[in-house]
């Protein structure tokens, strides 16, 4: 694994950031949540361990959402025109999810799986390649090793 920078900012553009960090992959949920949170059909995750975020313009505000699990959500956003950056479960700070459309380069990554397929659109058209869940996974381990085996995401960033 080795460590790589995504840049990236909201849509006003009041708020940019660079996070440096391994990536450990990156999926589609299509639960509710997702959905209303995004304004769209799902959610995009990529997932950055040992994150070192750096950010300017600006200060992120936050909202936490409480989960079906118990565990709760830092939710991280532009306070001006409200784009969601970030998300990370509340104490632990090892992982922190970037929403991918944020990002400054993001056309060279793509998705290794998708979860909550039970509450996807039914338009939405999934690849076959990818993992797929009707839930949340028990684990996302085969996510975190699809990402490791696929070979495109490593042009994500110079």
């Amino acid at each position: 694994m080795r460590q790589e920078v995504f840049e990236g900012q909201c849509q006003c553009g009041a708020i940019h950031y660079r996070i440096a960090g391994v990536a450990l992959t990156m999926f589609a949920c299509h639960c509710t949540e997702c959905q209303r949170q995004a304004g769209s059909a799902f959610g995009m995750a990529l997932w950055i361990k040992q994150p070192v975020v750096e950010i300017s313009g600006g200060t992120v505000k936050e909202w936490i959402r409480h989960m079906p699990s118990g565990k709760q959500m830092s939710c991280q956003f532009c306070p001006d025109c409200g784009t969601r950056l970030f998300h990370k479960v509340v104490g632990q700070d090892q992982v922190l999810s970037i929403k991918p459309g944020t990002l400054s380069q993001p056309r060279t990554l793509v998705p290794v799986g998708h979860i909550w397929l039970g509450s996807k659109q039914k338009w939405t058209t999934i690849d076959p390649n990818a993992l797929q869940y009707a839930g949340n996974p028990e684990t996302f381990d085969a996510l975190m090793a699809a990402w490791a085996n696929a070979d495109f995401h490593a042009a994500a960033v110079d």
